[in-house]
C-alpha cells in the first residue's frame, strides 16, 4: 500500500531493548542557569491525575510561580470534572444516573471530541468502554478471567452512539452504560494549562502529564524543545529524540497500568471486541494539540500498525511511530521531519 512506501521497520538490538516497563516522553537537555541568556527556565512538579505533571516556562522569575501554580489549579478543576473516582463529578453523576445537567463547556467539548473520534476511527475510540474495564477488573481481582459470554453480554452496552448531548445535558440512550474519558482527559488537561500560561503571557514552554506534553515556543537559547522517547532499560539512552515546537506527544503502550503482575494484560481494551488490544507495544504520536495527540495515540494502538498508520496518514498535520510487540518500528510519511540531527 501507499501508506507503506514510507513506513521505516527497524529491529531493535540489545540497546533499546523493549520491555513492560513504562515508556515516558520527557523533555531532556535542560538549559542551565549560566546559559548566558536573559531568559530563565523555571519548572515546577506536582501530582496530578495519577502522575507527574510537570510546567516549565521561560521568561522572568516575576509572576512565574503564580502562572505555574494557576495551571496546575487547572489541571486539578478538570481533573475533578472528569474522574470516574469521584461520584461527584459530573462523569460520576452521568454514569451512576445515566444522565447530568448543566454540564460544564469542558465536559460538554470533550463529549463531543469523543464522538468525533469514535467516528473517525469506526468504533475503535469508544468511551462507553468503561464496563469492559470494569469486568476485567473485578474478574482479574478474583483470579479469574471473564468467559466469552460474559464479555458478549457486557459489550452489549460499549456504543458510543448511544450518547446524546444536547446544550448543557448529556445523557445515555441505554441503561447500564458508562464512560470513562481516560483516553484524553489528561491531554485536554494540558492543552488548558497551557492555555493559563499563554495568557499570562509566556510564550514560551511546555506541560507533560505523565508522557502526554504540549510544548510552545522555543528553549532559552532559540531552538525547539527536544522530546524523547526513552528506552526503559537505560534511562541514559533513548529510541528516537525529537524537536518540538508549538505541537503535542504523546504515548500509549500496553506497559502503562495493569491490574497485577501474574495477569498482565493490555489497560487499553478493543472496544469492538472486548479483549485487549496486543498489536502493538506502542504509540507514539505528534499532533496539534495534548488532547489530540492523546486520543490518538489510544485510537492507534487499538487499530494497530496498519490502519493506525492509515489513520494518521489521513490526518493533516498529525504524525506517529508505532512499536510492535516483535520490536519493529513503522513511522508515518512525515515522521522523520520531527528528528533530532543532535
Amino acid at each position: 500500500m501507499d501508506y507503506f512506501r514510507h513506513r521505516t521497520i527497524i529491529t531493535l538490538f540489545a540497546l533499546i531493548v523493549i520491555t513492560v516497563a513504562l515508556f515516558t516522553i520527557y523533555t531532556h537537555f535542560p538549559v542551565g542557569p549560566d546559559n548566558g541568556f536573559s531568559n530563565d527556565l523555571i519548572a515546577e512538579s506536582q501530582q496530578l491525575m495519577g502522575t507527574i505533571v510537570t510546567i516549565e516556562i521561560v521568561g522572568p522569575k516575576t509572576n512565574a510561580e503564580t502562572t505555574i501554580n494557576s495551571a496546575f489549579r487547572e489541571i486539578d478543576r478538570i481533573e475533578k470534572l472528569m474522574t470516574t473516582f469521584d461520584s461527584n463529578s459530573e462523569i460520576g453523576i452521568l454514569n451512576a444516573e445515566g444522565h447530568v445537567d448543566n454540564v460544564s463547556d469542558d465536559l460538554i467539548y470533550v463529549m463531543e471530541q469523543s464522538i468525533h473520534y469514535g467516528n473517525i476511527s469506526e468504533g475503535a475510540f469508544d468511551i462507553t468502554i468503561k464496563p469492559i474495564l470494569n469486568l476485567w477488573k473485578t474478574k482479574i481481582i478474583a483470579g479469574e478471567y471473564p468467559t466469552g459470554e460474559e464479555i458478549n453480554k457486557t459489550l452489549i452496552l460499549v456504543n458510543y452512539t448511544n450518547i446524546s448531548v444536547e446544550k448543557h445535558t448529556i445523557y445515555f440512550n441505554a441503561e447500564g452504560m458508562s464512560i470513562t474519558v481516560d483516553g484524553m482527559a489528561k491531554g485536554y488537561a494540558v492543552d488548558q494549562a497551557v492555555k493559563v500560561l499563554k495568557n499570562n503571557g509566556y510564550t514560551s514552554g511546555f506541560v507533560n502529564a505523565g508522557g502526554d506534553g504540549m510544548y510552545f515556543g522555543t528553549r532559552p537559547d532559540g531552538s525547539d524543545w527536544k522530546v524523547g522517547l526513552r528506552n526503559p532499560e537505560n534511562k541514559s539512552q533513548s529510541i528516537v529524540v525529537m524537536e518540538i515546537s508549538d505541537m503535542a506527544v504523546a504515548t500509549s503502550g500496553n506497559y502503562e497500568r495493569y491490574f497485577n503482575e501474574s495477569a498482565r494484560l493490555s489497560h487499553i481494551s478493543d472496544p469492538r471486541t472486548g479483549y485487549s488490544s496486543q498489536s502493538l507495544l506502542s504509540a507514539t504520536i505528534i499532533a496539534g494539540s495534548a488532547m489530540e495527540a492523546d486520543t490518538l495515540a489510544t485510537t492507534v494502538f487499538v487499530l494497530g500498525p496498519n490502519e493506525g498508520l492509515e489513520l494518521i496518514e489521513n490526518i493533516q498535520n498529525t504524525e506517529c511511530m508505532l512499536i510492535t510487540p516483535e520490536n519493529e518500528i513503522f513511522t508515518s510519511s512525515g515522521f522523520d521531519t520531527y528528528l533530532s540531527n543532535n
